[in-house]
């Protein structure tokens, strides 16, 4: 292999947790193997960041993958020269160039850091020294800036050589995958839950995604789209893939539409998902529920609503969006890619029936009368009972075939009855 690509990546936060700062550095960097398991590199694990070697090839597939690892904070491409003013230049100028377009102008500064106490120069005596060189002659338009410069060039003092490097790239930071334990994510097709998902991720969150489907009242494509936003957040799970539960909701649907008063349809479809949720959480000892909610997005997310529907259950319920706006929520959703498909066109259980006059602020007493209509602890236990699971990664395109699922056969079914 031939080594011309160096990275310097930092642990950032992680360096904070005192006692307990091994356990989340051996999280991440076991997150960290993982990842670049197939691929010709050398990493390198020191006490406060880490270094990967590599061929220039390689070097969008290190970076793309270093941004999908919850628990960095940075990188920079970095370059080395010995402790010779003449090649410390040299090596800066290359790295300015390399990294930087020729025909931009760019303000920078030099930060000189002299970690090895022995050099002769102090720190701001190099950089006194190397500034005027480094901007004679150079391939790139630079302008001296020290207040808010567009590039700050480091050079860094070893022991053994000079590390040189442009700016630090923010990576996602947070905790290690997995290190909080582990969240159940109540995932629709929309937009706001693989953000809700990919922010409980960032923080440590071991996710696992319940989804209801209410074929032939939905149809297929629906569960396909979740299948596809399931699969853009597997890239940051540990080992690449992601759990994501099917719960068969039809029937209970159906008793909804027969049954409730309009106005109140989606408050007690909503209480009838947390109830399931919660049980199903409990029974595979996942300690909290996630979801999307934004306070005041919709009708059903009012904080009289969101009271009426969790009154049913006795687990924490997170929910990372809450005081965020959607033009925020979107602009994450293009950042993961999950945007353009949470905007096709095929509703799941909560936008495909959607009364004229929702009520926003639900009262406990009504909701509880009108699930009084109907015995739904029935369909409930066999909604648990036929869930069903698959894992999913990366580049996953689900074959219902494989699991034996009949949501295909029922719909086109109930489509052939119809057409």
């Amino acid at each position: 292999m031939v080594i011309n690509l160096k990275v310097l990546v930092r642990y950032g936060e992680l360096m904070l947790k005192g006692k307990n700062r091994k356990n989340f550095i051996n999280k991440v960097n076991r997150h960290i193997r993982n990842k670049f398991r197939n691929f010709d590199l050398e990493l390198n694990f020191l006490y406060d960041h880490l270094t990967i070697e590599a061929s220039s090839e390689l070097k969008e597939v290190v970076i793309n993958n270093l941004k999908e690892i919850p628990g960095l904070h940075s990188y920079s491409i970095i370059y080395e020269a010995s402790h010779d003013i003449e090649d410390i230049v040299s090596v800066s100028k290359k790295a300015l160039s390399e990294e930087l377009e020729a025909k931009k102008t760019y303000s920078f500064k030099i930060e000189s850091k002299r970690t090895y106490k022995h050099f002769p120069m102090t720190s701001p005596e190099l950089t006194k020294l190397v500034a005027p060189m480094i901007l004679k002659d150079s391939l790139v338009n630079l302008k001296v800036e020290v207040r808010d410069p567009d590039v700050i060039l480091n050079i860094d003092i070893k022991s053994d050589k000079t590390i040189i490097y442009l700016n630090k790239e923010l990576l996602m930071g947070g905790f290690p995958a997995g290190i909080a334990g582990k969240g159940l994510l109540m995932m629709s097709g929309g937009i706001d839950s693989p953000v809700a998902g990919y922010k409980v991720i960032k923080q440590g969150v071991d996710l696992e995604l319940i989804h209801f489907e209410s074929s032939p009242l939905t149809p297929l494509e629906s569960i396909n789209k979740v299948s596809d936003l399931a699969s853009k957040l597997a890239k940051f799970m540990v080992n690449g893939r992601i759990k994501l539960h099917i719960v068969p909701f039809y029937k209970i649907h159906e008793a909804l539409l027969n049954n409730v008063e309009d106005s109140y349809l989606i408050t007690i479809m909503r209480r009838m998902m947390y109830r399931i949720s919660e049980r199903f959480a409990n029974n595979h000892k996942i300690p909290v529920l996630i979801n999307g909610e934004s306070l005041g997005q919709v009708a059903s997310q009012t904080l009289l609503s969101m009271k009426a529907v969790e009154n049913v259950t006795n687990i924490p319920i997170l929910r990372p969006l809450i005081t965020d706006d959607k033009i925020n929520i979107i602009a994450i959703a293009k950042r993961l890619d999950t945007y353009n498909i949470s905007i096709r066109p095929f509703n799941d259980c909560c936008s495909i029936y959607v009364p004229k006059a929702p009520v926003i602020s639900p009262k406990i007493k009504i909701c509880e009368k009108e699930e009084a209509k109907y015995n739904y602890e029935p369909l409930i236990e066999k909604a648990l009972e036929d869930i069903k699971t698959i894992s999913i990664d990366s580049n996953f395109n689900i074959d219902f075939s494989l699991y034996g699922f009949t949501f295909e056969a029922a719909y086109n079914e109930w489509k052939g009855s119809h057409d």
